[in-house]
């Protein structure tokens, strides 16, 4: 695919508001702490598309991957995004792509309460995808049975994501014109 420089400058700021959020954490008993990560995925994902929201995405994995320390509690390296949480971490993607697809696809054509829902439902998806690869990993990192991982690294985490959730729906209402503007002057040239 082939990007302006409009399109991949506002990927560029995407990505440094998920390297911005993603840090500001809440350690947890388990090794998954809460995080704004996922909220700064799911609105890269809403207001950019599943292909521009999953490459910022990209980039920020990138960036915490090389070292700058942009994962929860300020942590970086190779060695988390192939550790116990890195399967968490490589699960925004899908997250971002999932929330841009039904953005896109079905978002756009909405509005009021079903624009709302539409959102929602992208985001609840993309958040469950989130949750079976990052569980998955998890499982095979630490050896711990299906029943403990739910309860450390899923159940604790769904009533801040729901929150997320309607916080991102309702700020993508709100920012929508504003980044279709951006992303269209791109597309007119």
């Amino acid at each position: 695919m082939k990007y302006s420089v409009r399109e991949l400058s506002v990927c560029g700021m995407m990505a440094a508001l998920i390297c911005v959020l993603a840090p500001v954490s809440l350690p947890l008993v388990s090794e998954v702490p809460i995080s704004l990560a996922t909220l700064a995925v799911m609105l890269c994902g809403v207001l950019l598309g599943r292909n521009l929201g999953s490459l910022a995405v990209l980039i920020y994995i990138i960036l915490g991957a090389i070292g700058l320390p942009v994962f929860a509690g300020w942590s970086s390296g190779l060695g988390i995004v192939l550790g116990v949480t890195g399967g968490y971490i490589i699960g925004y993607l899908p997250l971002a792509w999932i929330s841009g697809y039904f953005s896109e696809k079905f978002g756009k054509n909405c509005r009021g309460f079903a624009k709302y829902a539409v959102l929602a439902g992208g985001m609840i998806l993309g958040n469950a995808v989130l949750y079976l690869i990052g569980t998955i990993w998890f499982i095979k990192a630490t050896g711990m049975g299906l029943a403990a991982s739910m309860s450390v690294c899923v159940i604790p985490f769904i009533p801040g994501d729901l929150i997320k959730t309607a916080v991102v729906a309702v700020l993508a209402e709100r920012l929508e014109s504003v980044s279709d503007a951006v992303l269209r002057r791109s597309a007119a040239r």
